[in-house]
C-alpha cells in the first residue's frame, strides 16, 4: 500500500545543515560534556579524598559511586518536567545542579557531604543523559539527525577527557592531589570546582536556544513552532510537520507503563532485551577504568602523575574509537560490531585477570597495601586495559544508545527507554561501588569478574538482539 506521508524532501527541501542548527545542537551537548566531567572527575581525587576522610574500601566506593544513585532519579524525572515546563528550564536546572555539586563537592566538610554533594551533581547527569539527545533529536533535520546525535556520546568522551586532563595538570602543578594549592585549598577539591566554568556556560548557552518544536506544539503555540522548524531545522513547508507532531502527542497521551508488560517474566521480551543490553554494558567494567584508572596505573608502577597522564592518554583513545563507531555503525551493522566488541573485550579483560595473578602486595610507610606488577605483566596489564577500551568504545559504548532509541516499537519507546536507562544507571552503581571490595579480594578476581560478564555478552548479543541497520522506526516490533 503507498505511504500517504508527506515526502521528507518536499518538507524539509534541501534539509541545509546551517551553522545554525550545529550551533544549538552543540550547545545542548554541552550538557553530555557535563555528564562525563562529573561522572570522572573524581578519577583523580579518590585516593587522595580517601586518605583526608580515613574511608574504607567500602565507603570509598560508595563515595565514587552515589552520584549514580541520583542519575536514575535525575533521568526517571527529566522527560516529566521537560513535557510540563520545557526542555530549556530543564537544561537550565541540570547546569545549577552542576555549578552547586562542584562547589560544594570541593569545599565538603567530611565524607557525608561530599555524598550529598555528588548526588546533586547526579541528578544534573541523570536530566542531561535525557534532555540533551531529546532536545537534539526534536531540533534536528531528519536526514542528519544521526550525525548530530551523535555529538551527544562525543559530548560525554570528551567530557571525560577534560576531567582527566585537568585532574592531572591540577597534580602536576600543584605537587599531588592531596598536596595544598590555591589559597591553600587541597588540589583535589579544586579538581571538583573547576567543573563549576563548563557548568556557568552550560546554562547561559540553554538561556540563548530556542524552545523544542514538539514542546511548543504541545503547548498550542504553533507559529513559534514553525519559526524554530524554518529557521533552524530547515523545513519549507511546516504545515503537514506540524501536524504529524500533533498526532504523535496524542498518540503518546494514552500511552503507559503497563503496556512493558508481557506474558512471562513481567515484562516484554524486549523490553528485557533493552534492559539486559544495559546491564552488560556496565558489568564488564568500563567505569571501573575511568573512575579507578589512577589507582590501576599506580599499581603498575606509575607514579600520580604518570598514572594521571596515562589516563587522559586512554580518554583520548576513547573519543577516537567513538570517532570510528559513529562512522561503521551504518555499514556494519550493530550485531557484528557487538559481537566483535564482545570477543575483544573478553579476551583483553582475560589477560588483564591473568596478569594481575602475578602482582605481590605492598606495605606502604603508612601501614596500607597496593598490588604492585612488574615486567612483564606490567606491560601486559598496560596494554590490554587500551585494548579494552577500544573495544568498548568502538562498540558496546555507543551502540547501545543507539539500540535503545530504536529497537523498541514506536507505542513503547518512552517508557521502554526510561527503564533500560534506569538499569543502566544501577548496573553502573553497582560495579563502582564494588570494586574496591573486589580489588581487596584481588584485581585478578575483578577482572576475570569482568571478563565472565564480556563472554556472556558475546552469547547474549548472538542470541536474543536483533539487527535494526536499516530498518524504518515506525516497521520495530515486539517480536524477537
Amino acid at each position: 500500500m503507498p505511504s500517504t506521508r508527506p515526502d521528507p524532501e518536499r518538507l524539509h527541501g534541501a534539509e541545509r545543515l546551517n551553522s545554525r542548527i550545529i550551533g544549538i545542537s552543540v550547545a545542548a551537548a554541552l550538557g553530555g560534556f557535563l555528564f562525563g566531567f562529573d561522572t570522572a572527575v573524581i578519577n583523580g581525587a579518590v585516593d587522595a579524598l580517601a586518605e583526608e576522610f580515613a574511608l574504607g574500601a567500602g565507603l570509598k566506593g560508595f563515595a565514587v559511586s552515589s552520584a549514580l544513585i541520583a542519575c536514575a532519579l535525575g533521568a526517571w524525572f527529566a522527560g516529566n518536567l521537560a513535557n510540563r515546563y520545557g526542555r530549556l528550564p530543564v537544561m537550565v536546572v541540570a547546569a545549577i545542579l552542576f555549578f552547586v555539586s562542584a562547589i560544594g563537592s570541593g569545599l565538603a566538610f567530611g565524607v557525608t557531604d561530599l555524598i550529598i554533594w555528588r548526588m546533586v551533581g547526579g541528578l544534573g547527569v541523570g536530566a542531561a543523559s535525557v534532555i540533551a539527545p531529546a532536545y537534539i533529536a526534536e531540533v534536528s533535520p531528519a536526514r542528519v539527525r544521526g550525525r548530530l546525535g551523535s555529538l551527544q556520546q562525543l559530548a560525554i568522551v570528551t567530557g571525560i577527557f577534560a576531567a582527566l586532563l585537568s585532574n592531572a595538570l591540577l597534580a602536576s602543578v600543584s605537587g599531588g592531589a592531596g598536596a595544598q594549592f590555591w589559597f591553600g585549598i587541597e588540589t583535589w577539591r579544586w579538581m571538583f570546582m573547576v567543573e563549576a566554568l563548563p557548568a556557568l556556560v552550560y546554562g547561559l548557552m540553554a538561556l540563548g536556544l530556542p524552545e523544542s518544536p514538539r514542546f511548543l506544539v504541545a503547548r498550542g503555540r504553533e507559529d513559534d513552532a514553525a519559526r524554530v522548524l524554518r529557521d533552524f531545522t530547515g523545513v519549507l513547508e511546516t504545515a503537514p510537520l506540524i501536524e504529524r507532531i500533533r498526532d504523535s502527542i496524542r498518540r503518546e497521551d494514552r500511552e503507559s507503563f503497563r503496556d512493558l508488560v508481557g506474558k512471562r517474566f513481567g515484562l516484554k521480551p524486549i523490553v528485557w532485551i533493552g534492559i539486559l543490553l544495559s546491564v552488560f554494558q556496565q558489568f564488564v567494567g568500563i567505569n571501573v577504568i575511568f573512575y579507578y584508572s589512577t589507582t590501576l596505573w599506580k599499581s603498575v608502577g606509575f607514579d600520580e602523575s604518570s598514572a594521571l597522564l596515562t589516563s587522559v592518554i586512554t580518554s583520548v583513545t576513547n573519543i577516537l574509537v567513538t570517532i570510528v563507531a559513529i562512522l561503521l555503525v551504518d555499514r556494519l551493522g550493530r550485531r557484528k560490531m557487538l559481537l566483535a566488541g564482545s570477543f575483544l573485550m573478553g579476551l583483553s579483560l582475560a589477560m588483564m585477570a591473568v596478569a594481575f595473578s602475578f602482582a605481590e602486595l605492598v606495605t606502604a610507610a603508612d601501614g596500607t597495601t597496593a598490588a604492585q606488577l612488574e615486567a612483564p605483566w606490567s606491560i601486559i596489564a598496560l596494554i590490554s586495559a587500551n585494548v579494552f577500551v577500544v573495544g568498548f568504545g568502538a562498540t558496546w559504548g555507543p551502540l547501545v544508545w543507539v539500540l535503545l532509541g530504536e529497537m523498541f516499537p514506536n507505542r513503547i519507546r518512552a517508557g521502554a527507554l526510561a527503564v533500560a536507562a534506569a538499569a543502566q544507571w544501577v548496573a553502573n552503581f553497582a560495579i563502582s561501588t564494588t570494586f574496591p571490595i573486589f580489588a581487596d579480594i584481588s584485581l585478578s578476581f575483578a577482572y576475570g569478574f569482568y571478563a565472565l560478564f564480556a563472554v556472556l555478552s558475546f552469547f547474549f548479543v548472538w542470541w536474543k538482539v536483533p539487527e535494526t541497520k536499516g530498518i524504518e522506526l515506525e516497521d520495530m516490533t515486539e517480536e524477537v
